[in-house]
């Protein structure tokens, strides 16, 4: 499992051994504080002391900008790189109730559409290993209160305070003012992520059997296909088609999106130039071309 050797994870790691499960630590140091390589050494001192296999390792240098986009991108890597080393192929996150809540409203204020604010699933499968989040209906003081019940410590981050992170400002002001107007913010975005996940499956139901041929460096639909979606599920189908293309984490921007619609309206003549492809209509056909050999980051538009 991913431990950061915070109270969540530390929770979920004694929750783990406790029901008999083999576990392993995977800890991540991201080297953004000067006592992080200290703190490494002590949760390794820890884990052998429960028998727990360990293994950290540090982040390198990460850019200022985007700088949490690009230490997840290397966390999953390594995630991806231990569990093809160990043959593991689950792998828990501890991330909870209110994680979800803040990451379903920091989506919405990101724009995302129905697919991201519904929050994160309790499972995926992310390139033959399977991620789970056993603790997303559990809330962050129950967490803590288990630990201390059992005289457990856990690191505190502080990190976690840092108002220049767009999720700690949802956690230490946006919240609390929603709350001090008499309203339950962690209830309220769950619920709204419920209903997000509802219109979700709808879309998704719709373009399940739509075919796609991935053949030749190239993925493509029949144009009569594409043209009778709604938007919505033409949106969902280019995210399909982008995946199957450069595999996970690329995503199309909503400025793309936005110009693929106007563009479809307009019965789609020639092609559009992406970032990292072409969208082109070539005889019947829908056609999602690529320009480049490495996709990068994501592009969110």
């Amino acid at each position: 499992m991913a431990w950061s050797g915070g109270a969540d994870s530390t929770a979920l790691l004694l929750a783990l051994l406790t029901q008999g499960h083999a576990v392993q630590a995977w800890h991540i140091d991201h080297g953004w504080r000067t006592e992080s390589e200290a703190e490494a050494e002590e949760l390794s001192r820890r884990a052998a002391q429960w028998a727990v296999p360990f293994f950290s390792v540090r982040c390198p240098s990460v850019p200022v900008v985007n700088r949490e986009a690009a230490a997840r991108e290397f966390r999953y890597r390594q995630y991806l790189s231990w569990a093809e080393a160990q043959d593991v192929h689950a792998l828990c996150l501890a991330h909870h109730r209110e994680d979800q809540a803040e990451t379903i409203c920091l989506r919405m204020l990101q724009g995302g559409g129905v697919h991201g604010i519904r929050g994160m699933p309790a499972m995926r499968e992310s390139h033959h290993l399977k991620l789970y989040r056993p603790l997303l209906h559990v809330s962050r003081n129950d967490l803590r209160q288990a630990l201390l019940q059992a005289q457990v410590p856990w690191l505190e981050d502080p990190s976690n305070t840092d108002l220049s992170l767009w999720r700690n400002r949802i956690r230490h002001r946006l919240f609390p003012a929603v709350q001090a107007a008499g309203v339950d913010p962690w209830s309220l975005f769950l619920r709204w992520g419920a209903q997000a996940g509802r219109l979700a499956a709808i879309i998704d139901a719709r373009v399940a059997d739509v075919p796609i041929i991935h053949a030749g460096g190239s993925v493509s639909m029949a144009w009569r296909d594409w043209s009778a979606l709604v938007p919505p599920a033409r949106a969902r189908m280019l995210q399909k088609m982008t995946r199957m293309l450069f595999g996970e984490g690329v995503v199309p921007g909503r400025r793309h999106i936005r110009m693929i619609e106007a563009w479809t309206v307009r019965n789609g003549t020639g092609g559009l130039d992406l970032s990292r492809c072409r969208l082109q209509r070539y005889n019947e056909h829908l056609q999602l071309v690529p320009t480049v050999k490495n996709p990068g980051v994501r592009e969110r538009g």
